[in-house]
């Protein structure tokens, strides 16, 4: 049985897998793709669907990697050599792509990428707290016990196994573990631990930020508050080691971090673009200058000891030639 684009960018998603999801707007002849034709591309690099021949599918994969990187649409318009009599597109990402058919091709690019993960240990009111207000701001819910893949761990036990908790948050590489407790319990608890002083700083006792909460609902807030602000503009990454306790996570996946079966732009997710596994690396091809994704069918060629991909056959032909 056939798999659409859709199933195929529904599994992804469940299965939290960045992608990006490309679809031709406009295709002006002569060119092999129409609009409405779609792709999605992994960050392998690796294309499913068709959004135009080898020469647009190479500009596509390149300006796919990027996307992946910084979390942002784009619009690519795929222009032949001589680009004279198209009309301009702003805010568009230009390629002049030497290969092409002739026609010029607009593909909107969209990534989604997963949610982050939050772990939420103990069940007390402002366990349940934090876990419906993460929901609230699109965050995905780590299974009780499960730290891969986590970007931040909240231990509201209050008592109740929270070694164990925060044994597990530190042992997966969580960078963020929120412990909710008083400065005096903290510190007790902390140092029975006998942690390295990395371990210790990836912990923030009494854990918030300072915003007089006293709720159940208002301590969340404050907590949730701290994660968000770490995420945007401290830097705080996903957890990159893997463990056995997410069913959702494995291979590829198991060191990123977000998602669920809805589909999330990058500009749109709760907080920016993600820490991914290297998205495939690129080349520039050296007789037409486009940028091109290396991959296992790559046109390749080594001359001198010295590596060089291409666009296409012809153009390692003529390179080749040259030698």
């Amino acid at each position: 049985m056939t798999t659409t684009t859709a199933e195929r960018a529904r599994e992804l998603t469940e299965a939290r897998r960045p992608f990006v999801h490309a679809t031709v707007v406009r295709a002006q002849e002569p060119t092999s793709a129409r609009a409405g034709d779609d792709a999605v591309i992994l960050a392998d690099g690796s294309i499913e669907g068709f959004v135009g021949g080898v020469c647009a599918e190479t500009s596509v994969r390149a300006a796919a990697m990027e996307s992946l990187r910084d979390g942002n649409t784009v619009l690519l318009r795929v222009l032949p050599e001589d680009e004279a009599g198209f009309p301009e597109t702003p805010g568009a990402l230009v390629v002049v792509n030497p290969c092409h058919s002739g026609g010029a091709i607009e593909i909107f690019l969209r990534p989604v990428l997963p949610k982050p993960l939050v772990a939420v240990a103990g069940s007390t009111p402002i366990g349940a707290a934090v876990t419906e207000l993460a929901a609230f701001l699109d965050f995905d819910i780590s299974p009780s016990g499960a730290y891969a893949g986590v970007t931040a761990a909240v231990v509201a036990g209050l008592g109740r196994d929270e070694e164990r908790a925060i044994r597990g948050a530190l042992d997966a590489g969580v960078g963020l573990i929120a412990l909710v407790a008083s400065h005096k319990r903290a510190a007790v608890v902390l140092d029975a631990m006998e942690l390295s002083e990395d371990e210790r700083e990836r912990i923030r006792p009494h854990a918030g930020l300072d915003i007089g909460a006293r709720t159940p609902k208002e301590i969340a807030l404050a907590i949730m508050g701290e994660i968000v602000r770490e995420l945007r503009v401290g830097g705080l990454a996903a957890s990159s080691r893997s463990t056995s306790g997410h069913p959702a996570m494995h291979g590829e996946s198991a060191a990123l971090a977000k998602a669920e079966p809805e589909l999330v732009a990058g500009p749109t997710l709760p907080v920016g673009p993600i820490t991914l596994e290297a998205p495939a690396a690129t080349a520039i091809d050296p007789i037409c200058g486009m940028t091109v994704v290396i991959g296992p069918e790559t046109p390749h060629g080594v001359v001198d000891g010295e590596d060089y991909w291409f666009c296409c056959p012809g153009c390692l032909k003529k390179f080749t030639a040259a030698r």
